[in-house]
């Protein structure tokens, strides 16, 4: 599965959020709400205000974007993945 990274430009918890996926080598896609209005209006529509937002197919998967993603260990954020694939509660 491969985790959607909600962002825009110029947003430095969207380039840390980036980074971080990067940094630990987790599989992922960015999508920039600026250019993709269906996009915005998913993260809308699920009651966000800011990004980034870090997604599992329509999953949240961490809740507080960025410094929700600072607080995770690798191993829990491939935890959280995993139970998502059990259908597990997030």
């Amino acid at each position: 599965m491969i985790i959607t990274l909600y962002s825009k430009p110029l947003c430095p918890y969207c380039d840390a959020a980036e980074n971080y996926l990067k940094k630990n080598q987790f599989s992922y896609k960015k999508i920039d709400v600026t250019e993709n209005a269906e996009a915005m209006e998913f993260i809308k529509g699920k009651g966000h205000r800011t990004v980034p937002q870090i997604y599992l197919e329509d999953r949240l998967l961490v809740e507080g974007g960025y410094d929700g993603l600072r607080q995770l260990l690798p191993f829990e954020l491939t935890h959280r993945m995993q139970q998502y694939v059990n259908g597990d509660k997030l």
